[in-house]
C-alpha cells in the first residue's frame, strides 16, 4: 500500500507514517500535491570488519611513483609529490 500525506500530515502523525514504513508500506509527502520527498526503511550496514578486503586488493610497490611529466600535464605547478 502507498500512503500519500501532505507535509503538515506528515508532521502531525510521523510515528504512524513510520510504523507503516517499517511494515514494508510506500510513504510519498507532498508539497502543494506535488511528491517532495519518499520515507523508506534505514538499512544496517551490520558491524565493520577491519580487513574485510584483505586479499582481495592488491597495492602495487610503484603505486606512489607518478612521473613529474604525468603530473605537468594536470596543469597545477604547485603540486609537488613527495
Amino acid at each position: 500500500m502507498t500512503w500519500t500525506v501532505d507535509v503538515q500530515e506528515a508532521k502531525t502523525y510521523l510515528s504512524h507514517l513510520l510504523e507503516a514504513v517499517e511494515r514494508g508500506e510506500d510513504v510519498v509527502i507532498t508539497r502543494s500535491g506535488k511528491p517532495v520527498a519518499r520515507l523508506v526503511p534505514a538499512r544496517s550496514r551490520g558491524a565493520r570488519r577491519p580487513g574485510a578486503w584483505q586479499g582481495r586488493v592488491a597495492v602495487a610497490d610503484d603505486f606512489d611513483d607518478t612521473p613529474e611529466d604525468l603530473v605537468a600535464a594536470f596543469g597545477d605547478d604547485d603540486v609537488r609529490l613527495l
